[in-house]
């Protein structure tokens, strides 16, 4: 099946849909981060726009290149580190749901040539958009922090080597499916 088929963009659709009611759910996102090493190995799992970042950053990376990885890595703590010294950004909680999107848009350039620089700042600011949120959250729980550091990195490198494996179809299907759940996420408080 074609990832460009009527069917396919059915699944894709579909799949979209079911992804923006469980963001209905509280998801444990931004607001709260927990306590203790358990609640931050639990959240990249638990937090719906946290995984889906962190599979569209995987993604982005089996479908331009590896060194990507280093990039979400560094946009991880810069934007960490910023967060827990209480700096902020306009619209924050806008630009993560749209940084889900911009990870579908970059999947979909696999092939593409791309100069890596200018891919890898993109991964790096969206990464960095959602670790300040969460820096401003958690500024002391260092338990906390390792958790979702460790969780995080496993869901990221996890996301990279099984996508790599699957290929181009499910890149691309993937890819549909984190534009439009990052247009949904965008969206959700205007409802």
């Amino acid at each position: 099946m074609a990832p460009t088929s009527p069917r396919s963009l059915a699944l894709t659709a579909a799949a979209g849909f079911g992804l923006s009611l469980l963001s209905a759910l509280p998801a444990g996102a931004h607001g709260f981060s927990g306590d203790g090493l358990t609640a931050g190995l639990a959240h990249p799992l638990t937090g719906l726009d946290h995984l889906l970042l962190l599979v569209g950053a995987g993604g982005a990376a089996a479908a331009i290149d590896s060194a990507l990885l280093g990039f979400a890595l560094a946009g991880a703590v810069l934007g960490a580190a910023f967060g827990a010294v209480g700096g902020t950004l306009p619209a924050a909680e806008l630009l993560a749901a749209l940084a889900i999107s911009a990870m579908g848009l970059l999947m979909l350039r696999r092939g593409q040539p791309s100069r890596l620089a200018p891919v890898g700042a993109l991964v790096a600011a969206a990464v960095a958009i959602h670790a300040m949120l969460h820096g401003q959250e958690a500024p002391g729980q260092a338990l906390w922090w390792l958790g979702a550091a460790l969780g995080s990195g496993g869901v990221l490198l996890g996301s990279f080597a099984l996508l790599r494996r699957l290929g181009d179809a499910w890149l691309g299907r993937l890819a549909l499916v984190l534009c439009l759940a990052g247009a949904v996420l965008a969206l959700m408080p205007a409802v």
